[in-house]
């Protein structure tokens, strides 16, 4: 547990002094201010027929703009955990200490999703700002931003798994961008079938109902099972990774 707790410090530490955080941080805001203002303008508009609440259930995960941010930042923000560890020669020294590979892993883990939430905090504002002058329900509001963190937290632990594969950062990031896209076209899946007990079954691996039922207030747990169980899996695939290659 110290283990955990000092890779998560170290981590956490590196993301908040580096430069590569602070440009990611402007292209996430960027990216949500763009967004945010034309579904605003779009529903605005009389003959949309708008309402505030379908405004933050476009703007989380509604967009393809949005899902940029799930498919780009993740990969961004863990290609060098393991990978630079792995090239430069510390992560040897790192191994030697009284440290687990499980307590590695999770600890940039934790590291990368903590900054990864945090870049979505910002969006308060935006729903604040809505409060102002409509009556909206927090409880989409809150349940699409978990899901939100959630997907990300899915895809950043497919990036720490890509990163421990690795000694190039730049091929740890595209291997984890083709793989969260991979995972990403699972979803259509259930759209291209007409058997309905198929189609029952891809619905459980769509990561669009993971976001967009929070939105629309529907609370169903099973939604959460496919991607918790998925950042587990590669948590795990992450640590027996690093614990092969650990003397390579």
């Amino acid at each position: 547990m110290n283990g955990l707790r000092a890779t998560f410090g170290r981590e956490l530490r590196a993301y908040f002094v580096s430069p590569l955080a602070y440009v990611v941080l402007f292209f996430v805001l960027v990216i949500h201010g763009f967004v945010f203002t034309t579904i605003l303008s779009y529903l605005s508009d009389p003959r949309s027929a708008g309402e505030p609440q379908s405004l933050f259930q476009l703007f989380y995960g509604g967009t393809i703009f949005s899902w940029l941010i799930f498919w780009i930042i993740p990969p961004l923000l863990t290609m060098r955990l393991l990978a630079e560890e792995r090239r430069s020669g510390s992560i040897e020294s790192l191994m030697t200490a009284p440290v687990s590979e499980t307590e590695v892993v999770l600890g940039k883990y934790l590291a990368s999703l903590f900054f990864y939430a945090c870049l979505w905090l910002p969006t308060i504002l935006y729903v604040l700002l809505i409060a102002r002058s409509n009556s909206i329900d927090w409880g989409p509001i809150l349940g699409a931003q978990i899901a939100a963190v959630l997907i990300g937290g899915l895809f950043l632990a497919i990036g720490i798994w890509c990163s421990a594969a690795s000694k190039n950062q730049i091929v740890a990031g595209v291997s984890a961008f083709a793989v969260v896209l991979l995972l990403t076209a699972l979803s259509f899946l259930d759209g291209l079938v007409s058997d309905p007990a198929l189609k029952a079954v891809l619905g459980h691996v769509n990561l669009f109902h993971v976001i967009d039922e929070p939105a629309k207030g529907i609370v169903d747990t099973r939604r959460l099972m496919y991607p918790l169980s998925l950042i587990g899996f590669f948590l795990f695939l992450a640590s027996r990774t690093l614990a092969a290659k650990k003397w390579r």
